[in-house]
């Protein structure tokens, strides 16, 4: 017999039946809405490899944690990770004051073919793992005794993804227990109707809809309210209507918000909308809604303007991967990401190519990020053998729904993508799947447009034969296809277009077209972040190696992309730097050095690559006065270059220049400084150093998300430095981890993606100087993380 978990109700909840009770003297039902999330006390077995029953913790990603090798099923696309087949196991006590009270099971996702059963009933079989879903358990649950969620899920079928997805129940469950009369947070919707030039006034349509599942006709009143950002009440509404046991009443209002405080990436305001159903004066369920207010217009003499005002949208595709914690969506990674994403200047991400979590939607609401959130990655013609294309006929009517019914409140949310790439894209069954999914969204949600990532067809020549399909589209985004941007405006100058995919080299071509051709609204580079799976994509070959794609060939060890802007612990590489200087998102001056390679030869890469930069002056095995290749990246009209004082070079860094300088530097130990100049005169300066042998280990603690909804994640950052605090990232350590107090470690790991170390808690070597460990808190009071290394001084860090 499993142990039971005890259940308490959210804080949230409890403020609000305090705050109904006291403040309206309304009668609350004996249980109006209670809801609990089932994080803790779940068993789990591998099945595949014979594992015994263990306790674990949602969110939970079996992959991550079992070893890698070449013949593993799920191939380079899915990182070479284990898979197979796994049972979940989770016990609760139902207490008798859920009688006549609907019973409801809440899943963000489940990776995949999902089959839920509740005390032996089978239930529903969910076979997309992004898919949001509820069960209805009300029947099978047995009042007064123990009850046994059953849930086994089966990812065997591989290779089934061109990304690591991770295995298992991967996002957060909630069990939720409500009035028979009550509101479901799916139907409810919230768009901005009107917002004033002067933004004065603003106007928000609202859809909402009481269920009635008793067992009788009852009068059902909804109650809305607009809390403002401030928790002011600034609109409210009411209306009642009869409805039969199994109608809903549905209202859907207009309502005027004075003096709005709209949304936007540089002043993400957001409000609430509490919905509240009644019959006679008993409250009967109540539901809060985050949201936003602004505007949303495309045209192709206009660009995209946001509350009336033009914005570009500078942008990176991310997977839904958390890094070295792989699938499962903690809240406080997610929200990372997005703080990541922020600070390396984009204002705009794509959720490629499947649903993300909640929790990152969350996070792009409240630090900024406007999103492309996107369904699918391939139709019904297959790209893998066994993925989407199994179940599309069947399904993508009701994933499609899924996602936008969840996500339609989230204001970070301006476009929503029917794929990517898609294999049918020029043959009249993708027309027509297009034209289907494009009809849905619409019926669904009128105020966003519909878009989605196409590349060509091969043949120059074959480019307008996707016309007809993206007829169906209201903005287009081009894979790759940046050198047809001007030329189709010519064919069809009404066409919105965006770069929804690029390689990381174009990112001064893509900002040039951006900028000058107003029917081009943006780019987004492939990629802002490296991911797992899709292993080799972007990495480097020495010279005696012909570069080859991701796709050719196995590239065992490598399991994951090293294609992005920011390395998978969270750091940023210099191409981002010069991504974020050409965009001119805030960042003025950047000096990076080629790394030199034993031969002396030029790197190979493939597209998705970019040459291997650190920005380090400490280069132990080139001899002194041997040629290295400096970058320096700047917004100002030009820069100067000095090593140990002396001048080397004065180079112009405008748009002519692409804002880079490249310089040949004998090498020799020291410092190398970077200095900005506007008319010949100082305005910054970006130094690198030589740093001698590593004497200590430096911890340095992520600053947390503001939001403390879930699990408490602690990141720290590990770095070998010098005596005086230089970063030596050319004398590697192996590493080992340690906490005492009420703390363990989840999960240890570095940028380098060809590797066969688990992602866990055991020794690691470092990879350019660094590492990440991430700890979970468990309980009250201070614990202490220690790293060590042989021969030197160890790193301490007290985590409060």
């Amino acid at each position: 017999m499993l142990d039971f978990p005890k259940l308490t109700p959210l804080q949230s909840l409890k403020r609000f039946a305090a705050f109904a009770l006291a403040a309206s003297g309304l009668s609350l039902s004996a249980s109006a809405h209670e809801t609990w999330e089932l994080d803790e006390n779940w068993q789990f077995r591998h099945e595949d490899s014979g594992q015994e029953w263990q306790s674990v913790q949602l969110p939970h990603d079996w992959s991550i944690s079992l070893p890698r090798s070449a013949e593993k099923a799920s191939a380079g696309g899915g990182g070479f990770f284990e898979t197979g087949r796994g049972q979940y196991r989770y016990e609760f006590e139902a207490p008798l004051r859920w009688l006549e009270q609907k019973v409801f099971l809440d899943f963000e996702g489940i990776y995949r073919n999902a089959t839920v059963s509740i005390n032996g009933v089978e239930k529903v079989t969910i076979p997309n793992g992004y898919t949001p879903f509820t069960v209805d358990i009300t029947a099978e649950t047995h009042l007064g005794t123990r009850n046994l969620i059953e849930i086994s899920v089966d990812n065997s079928a591989q290779p089934n993804s061109r990304w690591y997805t991770g295995s298992g129940i991967f996002r957060p469950a909630a069990l939720r227990v409500v009035d028979p009369i009550h509101v479901d947070p799916r139907d409810i919707a919230i768009s901005t109707w009107f917002l004033s030039e002067d933004k004065s006034l603003g106007t928000v349509a609202l859809s909402a809809a009481a269920r009635n599942e008793s067992k009788k006709a009852a009068e059902i009143t909804i109650d809305l309210s607009i809390i403002d950002p401030d928790g002011l009440p600034v609109a409210t509404y009411a209306e009642s209507g009869l409805a039969a046991p199994g109608e809903t009443v549905t209202i859907t209002p207009k309502l005027a918000v004075p003096h709005p405080r709209p949304w936007h990436p540089d002043t993400p305001e957001l409000y609430r909308l509490v919905t509240r159903s009644f019959v006679g004066g008993r409250l009967t369920d109540r539901q809060e809604t985050t949201f936003g207010i602004r505007s949303l217009r495309f045209r192709a003499n206009e660009g995209f303007l946001l509350n009336g005002e033009p914005i570009e949208l500078f942008g990176g595709n991310v997977h839904h991967d958390t890094g070295i914690l792989g699938g499962a969506a903690f809240r406080e990674a997610e929200f990372r990401k997005a703080r990541l994403l922020k600070e390396a200047g984009f204002n705009a991400v794509r959720t490629a190519h499947n649903p993300p979590s909640s929790a990152f939607l969350d996070a792009c609401d409240q630090y900024g990020l406007i999103v492309i959130a996107e369904a699918f990655d391939g139709w019904k013609a297959k790209k893998l053998k066994h993925d989407y294309n199994e179940i599309f006929d069947e399904n993508w009517a009701s994933d499609l729904e899924a996602m936008i019914r969840r996500d339609r409140h989230h204001p970070s949310i301006v476009m929503w993508s029917i794929g990517n790439e898609v294999y049918e894209r020029g043959k009249e069954s993708g027309i027509q799947i297009a034209a289907d999914m494009a009809k849905r969204i619409k019926e669904l949600d009128t105020f966003r447009p519909v878009t989605a990532g196409i590349n060509g067809l091969g043949k120059k020549e074959d480019w307008p034969k996707l016309d007809e399909l993206f007829s169906h589209l209201d903005v287009v985004g081009y894979n790759y296809e940046i050198d047809r941007h001007a030329a189709d405006h010519q064919r069809l100058p009404k066409r919105i277009i965006y770069s929804s995919e690029s390689y990381l080299d174009d990112a001064f071509k893509t900002w040039k077209i951006a900028t000058e051709n107003i029917y081009v609204i943006g780019d987004f580079v492939w990629s802002a972040i490296d991911y797992l799976g899709e292993a080799g994509i972007g990495r480097i070959f020495p010279p005696d190696e012909e570069a080859r794609a991701h796709w050719e060939g196995s590239h065992y060890p490598w399991h994951g992309a090293a294609c992005g802007d920011i390395d998978l612990i969270g750091w940023r590489k210099p191409v981002s730097h010069y991504r974020k200087i050409v965009w001119d998102r805030g960042e003025m001056l950047y000096a990076a050095v080629l790394e030199p390679n034993p031969e002396g030869s030029s790197w190979n890469k493939h597209n998705w690559a970019t040459a291997p930069m650190l920005p380090t002056w400490t280069w132990p095995d080139t001899k002194r006065g041997a040629p290295l290749t400096v970058e320096v990246y700047s917004r100002y009209p030009s820069v100067r270059l000095l090593l140990n004082g002396k001048q080397v070079g004065e180079e112009k860094t405008g748009e002519a220049q692409a804002f880079k300088a490249v310089f040949e530097v004998p090498y020799k130990k020291g410092e190398l400084v970077a200095v900005g100049l506007e008319n010949g005169v100082e305005q910054e300066r970006f130094t690198i150093q030589t740093a001698g042998s590593v004497s200590k280990i430096q911890l340095q603690e992520e600053t947390p998300a503001a939001d403390k909804k879930g699990r408490d994640l602690r990141f720290v950052q590990v770095q070998l430095v010098d005596s005086k605090g230089v970063p030596n990232p050319s004398d590697p350590r192996e590493l080992s981890f340690s906490v005492e107090g009420p703390a363990r470690i989840l999960a240890a790991g570095t940028g380098q993606l060809d590797h066969e170390r688990p992602y866990d808690a055991s020794p690691l070597t470092t990879y350019q100087g660094r590492a990440l460990v991430v700890i979970e808190v468990t309980g009250e009071g201070d614990a202490t993380l220690s790293v060590n290394a042989a021969k030197t001084k160890a790193g301490v860090l007290k985590l409060k």
